[in-house]
């Protein structure tokens, strides 16, 4: 089987009314780069995307569907089209076309000239309502909470050389933020900005509780932060406790009745509750994701791999 100089991995979960326009997209786009295959993973979709998706084996004979067993979430996605990757390069986009293949050929062009990693840095995005504000604030705060620099304002897009995608194979942990994970890798890296553009159609697949989980898992991944600021908070708390304290014991002994009534013991006793219920909260964030690396449970199933010349396949990737 021949090679392909390029791999392009996108993760499709119900986005039947997307797939014509990005059809059409991506075979333009396709004409400007070496030889590629396309990677389709179909993440347990419940419309008739896998369907539309079959359309397209015909139209571009170098495309595979990976069709998972069920819905995994988007990293899972990802990392089962990056397993099956072949190419000397492996480009991840979104399918929604917030990501435009355009873009694709200023990667390459990049990667030829000696970068192994490309990150596609935006430039603006044209989110509506509170992702707009969320997503900026998001970044900030990554940002001051990681340990190690990462790309500001930058998502899955972007291209890995084979070397890199290598590494990122050997990477066993199980709640994964790729982007993160792609800078952690540590070569030659590039930057590509482009403008985010809105969806072609229909509402975005993510809700915002799946990008708090996502970012949940961004900052518990790449920082002890929160560990370490829940600490510095009880210290503070620990400290004015006791100067409180030694200042009630002056001012009984000058008999200064100072305090009145429950207020201050019952303020100090929600403030202290509140910061010892989010202290446990945190230490149960990163416990729990212990207990999932413990379990050694399967990133993603694939249920079959659809190709115009291969058989069905079944398979599964930690």
């Amino acid at each position: 089987m021949t090679v392909p100089k390029i791999s392009l991995v996108i993760p499709i979960y119900d986005e039947e009314r997307v797939l014509d326009a990005l059809f059409a997209r991506l075979k333009q786009s396709l004409a400007d780069l070496p030889p590629a295959e396309v990677l389709f993973v179909n993440d347990g979709s419940t419309d008739d995307s896998l369907t539309r998706l079959t359309r397209f084996l015909e139209e571009v004979p170098e495309t595979r569907i990976i069709n998972l067993s069920r819905n995994f979430g988007h990293q899972g996605a990802l990392m089962a089209g990056i397993t099956h990757a072949r190419g000397e390069a492996v480009i991840l986009m979104d399918g929604d076309l917030q990501d435009p293949p355009e873009i694709l050929p200023r990667m390459i062009e990049a990667w030829n000239r000696g970068a192994e990693i490309i990150v596609a840095a935006r430039k603006s995005r044209r989110e509506q309502g509170l992702r707009r504000l969320l997503f900026p604030l998001f970044y900030k705060v990554f940002s001051y909470l990681s340990d190690f620099p990462f790309s500001v304002s930058a998502g899955i897009f972007g291209l890995m050389d084979r070397k890199a995608v290598n590494e990122m194979l050997k990477l066993e942990e199980c709640n994964r933020y790729i982007p993160g994970l792609r800078n952690w890798l540590g070569f030659k890296t590039a930057v590509v900005w482009y403008d985010r553009e809105e969806r072609a159609e229909g509402r975005p697949r993510q809700g915002l509780l799946s990008l708090v989980k996502y970012g949940a898992d961004a900052i518990f991944s790449f920082s002890y932060k929160p560990l370490r600021l829940s600490l510095l908070f009880g210290l503070c708390i620990s400290a004015l406790s006791f100067f409180y304290a030694a200042l009630l014991v002056v001012l009984r002994l000058l008999e200064v009745n100072y305090v009145k009534g429950f207020t201050t013991t019952t303020v100090a006793i929600f403030f202290l509750g509140g910061l010892i219920l989010v202290s446990n909260g945190i230490l149960g964030e990163y416990l729990g994701r212990v207990y999932d690396e413990v379990k050694r449970r399967p990133l993603f199933i694939v249920s079959e791999i659809i190709s115009r010349d291969s058989p069905k396949t079944t398979s599964h990737g930690g």
